[in-house]
């Protein structure tokens, strides 16, 4: 193949890796149509590269050689340098912006937890002093079973010798991923409904963990349950509540949008809900895996299980208080 065949063969797909490079480096605007040209790069990128070999070996023109060196490696530069900020973008989100951004609305998340927490504590109270309240929440079978789960030798026993097998956590992985995300979108989601349908989860949510609490206390597994619950529930419990409390943000766009149209405010508000619910979601996969392998396992003695949960709390919490504080500073 002369270098001129080679030049009318493969020149549109140069032309059109030069026009993303150019794009992605901010020379050229983005512009709608250009979206599925986006996902062409890599592979775009990988035949440049192969073409600058194949006209390498096949000694052609010193300027064809030098147009394809310069796309190559212009193309290697904004592939990888953009997944290298993507990186840095997520490890800075994580050590600063994340904390930062629940620090900034702390009203908001005091106000989430407290509709879930103080339901949790009444109905925990209530069940106590008068057990039958239980079944308000849970019917005659789901208390059998959750009876039978917290009772020696049950499904959550930690003691030497019992236990799930090691491939039941996996199965039990995938059970906690879908509970707890599904639980976190609820909360979340719900709150387009000018905030009512966090409202309810929320406190639901509260209701249930309470009753469910109060009733094994009231049975006699209150050590099974806590040293079950204690390390997983500082991530899922968290969670739960910073979920809610992005769902409120988008209820009090709705309800007290001011100047702007409500659909402005919603869309105002989107960005910081969403960037939230991004971390909840990843604490509530952390919740799932301790859940799924720590919290059913015989690793430690009852009193390491308390020991490591408040551990786990203790960072959670300064996590959240100090964590990129001195950088928003």
């Amino acid at each position: 193949m002369t270098p001129n065949e080679f030049i009318g063969c493969h020149e549109q797909e140069w032309n059109r890796l030069e026009t993303l490079i150019a794009m992605h480096t901010g020379r050229r605007p983005a512009k709608p149509e250009d979206q599925d040209l986006s996902l062409a790069f890599p592979s775009l990128y990988r035949r440049a590269c192969l073409h600058l070999a194949l006209a390498r070996e096949r000694h052609y023109p010193p300027a064809l050689i030098d147009r394809l060196d310069r796309l190559a490696l212009s193309g290697h530069q904004t592939f990888y340098g953009k997944r290298s900020r993507l990186l840095h973008n997520t490890g800075q989100f994580i050590v600063h912006g994340f904390p930062a951004l629940i620090r900034e609305h702390a009203r908001l998340f005091w106000f989430a937890s407290a509709l879930f927490y103080l339901p949790t504590l009444l109905m925990g109270l209530l069940v106590y002093f008068q057990p039958e309240m239980v079944y308000s929440i849970l019917d005659h079978r789901s208390v059998a079973d959750l009876e039978g789960m917290y009772s020696a030798g049950g499904a959550v026993e930690v003691n030497t010798g019992s236990g799930r097998a090691a491939h039941g956590n996996f199965l039990m992985l995938g059970f906690y991923i879908r509970n707890n995300i599904t639980i976190g979108f609820q909360c979340f989601a719900s709150g387009l409904l000018f905030g009512l349908g966090t409202l309810f989860f929320l406190i639901f949510n509260g209701l249930f963990f309470g009753a469910v609490s109060a009733h094994l206390i009231h049975q006699g597994s209150a050590e099974r349950l806590f040293q079950f619950v204690i390390a997983h529930g500082a991530f899922e419990l968290t969670a739960i509540v910073l979920c809610g409390m992005a769902g409120l943000l988008l209820g009090r766009a709705l309800i007290s949008p001011g100047r702007l149209r409500r659909s402005e405010a919603l869309a105002h508000a989107a960005g910081p809900a969403i960037q939230i619910v991004y971390g909840a979601t990843a604490m509530l996969l952390i919740a799932a895996f301790i859940e799924a392998f720590w919290s059913s396992g015989a690793y430690l003695p009852v009193t390491g299980k308390f020991i490591v949960g408040g551990t786990l709390w203790a960072l959670v919490a300064a996590y959240f208080l100090f964590m990129g504080a001195r950088r928003a500073t």
